[in-house]
């Protein structure tokens, strides 16, 4: 062996040698989960449940860091900017990787993350007051046609907004008004300022236990566990897509460490705790790892890139 080939092996070896250790020893260093929303929300919740984990699978400390703002772009972006060594971990809401991107307002594409799993479907729901004189989503699109009937929402850039004006256009339903709200919740509807809301079931929670608010539809892929008898808005108008929460590292993460991270996940989103948030707030909690979450992201990108489309 030559000098050269002896340097360059060197060099290789010592820029290989970290990238080797990370993966074997992961972590080896703290671990955070960057959470591009404020704290409270079922993300946030449970991604601090894998956090905690972490902690105790690994002796290493985990924490969650909220950094909110620009839709979920600016925690995202720091994200983006990480070193692929699994060490900083984002907790992404679908927008983020779907109308985000479509809509050019991310610093980062489709090839910025890799996907370790995809574990929550947000209990998104349209929901009115309980005497309102419709159902279900054909009964408001009637009701609709001789009555105004204003929603609010959490803005046009949002997918289950998108979603639900294409649903309304599938089955006839006008909108005499539309706003987005910065909070959606009892009050909302209280107060006349809307007379349908899309919201999380965890902000109308207070009221649907009372009684005076109903769900009409769950922007769900499976009915919710606290309206088993509403149907999905896929059931009462063909559209399928819902939002997602996933975790997400840096493109090029060892695929032993997006495992490792996924393994310590699953085993947090499987305990009592967990199973107590789903059954209280109708949050679904799965998971979804490897090609088949790559999958889901694919499709959801194609479809969102139709609603931003029917939305302009």
């Amino acid at each position: 062996m030559n000098k050269i080939a002896i340097f360059t092996w060197m060099i290789l070896s010592i820029l290989l040698t970290p990238m080797m250790a990370n993966a074997a020893d992961y972590p080896n260093r703290p671990v955070k989960y960057i959470v591009p929303w404020p704290p409270g929300d079922l993300e946030d919740i449970l991604t601090r449940i894998i956090a905690e984990e972490m902690s105790k699978e690994t002796g290493k400390p985990a924490t969650v860091v909220n950094k909110p703002g620009g839709g979920g772009i600016i925690g995202a972006s720091e994200v983006s900017r990480a070193r692929n060594d699994g060490l900083t971990i984002g907790s992404f809401v679908a927008d983020l990787l779907t109308t985000q991107i479509l809509s050019g307002n991310a610093p980062f594409d489709q090839n910025t993350f890799d996907p370790v799993g995809i574990f929550l479907d947000y209990p998104f729901v349209i929901a009115v007051k309980a005497d309102a004189p419709y159902n279900n989503m054909e009964e408001l699109a009637e009701f609709s046609k001789s009555n105004p009937v204003s929603l609010a929402h959490f803005g046009y850039q949002a997918l289950p907004t998108a979603i639900t004006f294409k649903a309304a256009d599938e089955i006839g339903l006008k909108f005499s008004s539309n706003a987005p709200f910065d909070s959606i919740n009892c009050s909302t509807l209280a107060n006349g300022d809307a007379t349908v809301i899309n919201t999380v079931t965890q902000t109308i929670l207070s009221c649907l236990k009372s009684g005076d608010v109903k769900i009409i539809a769950s922007i769900t892929h499976e009915r919710l566990s606290l309206s088993p008898n509403v149907p999905t808005l896929e059931e009462q108008t063909g559209i399928a897509q819902t939002t997602w929460n996933g975790l997400f590292v840096k493109k090029g993460t060892s695929q032993k460490i997006k495992n490792r991270i996924a393994e310590i996940a699953q085993a947090a989103l499987a305990t009592d705790r967990v199973a107590e948030i789903s059954a209280s707030t109708g949050a679904s909690v799965f998971w979804i790892g490897g090609d088949e979450a790559q999958q889901v992201i694919a499709d959801d990108y194609a479809s969102a890139q139709g609603l931003l489309e029917y939305m302009n």
